[in-house]
């Protein structure tokens, strides 16, 4: 038997690793797995982060923020992959700051387009020119994530 066999369905049925984890998406179990991509994907949004504020020299002392609040969400959503507590405790809280951190940092960046000579005027030319403004909101999408993995139930 190879490595996605799972287990024995029945008689003579073999039950794929892929089904199982079909039939428990369907179902709603999902926390485990959603646990361990926000992890995942919180230290790949704020490397894309890091690398972009350390371009512009961290010119403000809120570009560090992003940076500050990935540890804690990061270390829950890993924890939370084995246990129950901090997936349903420990995850939203740091989720919700994240996710907290993302909607500031829209408000950040579309004040950067205003602050472009022209502002919100020369929309055309100062939107690609200034701070990226869909940025922060993967930032609000990973923090959902997170949030949703809560309500989630456990994998079987």
């Amino acid at each position: 038997m190879s490595w996605f066999h799972r287990r024995q369905a029945g008689p003579g049925e073999v039950v794929h690793l892929i089904d199982r984890m079909t039939t428990n998406i369907e179902h709603g179990r999902f926390e485990r797995s959603l646990s361990g991509l926000t992890a995942v994907a919180a230290l790949v949004t704020t490397t894309e982060v890091f690398a972009e504020h350390y371009k512009a020299s961290f010119g403000n002392k809120w570009m560090w923020s992003p940076i500050l609040v990935t540890p804690p969400v990061v270390i829950a959503g890993i924890v939370g992959v084995w246990s129950k507590r901090w997936a349903k405790t420990v995850l939203p809280i740091t989720a919700a700051i994240y996710t907290a951190n993302g909607l500031a940092g829209e408000y950040f960046h579309a004040r950067g387009v205003a602050r472009k000579p022209g502002g919100w005027a020369l929309a055309s030319y100062n939107v690609p020119m200034g701070p990226p403004i869909a940025a922060p909101g993967l930032m609000c999408v990973v923090g959902g994530m997170g949030l949703l993995a809560a309500l989630l139930r456990r994998e079987k």
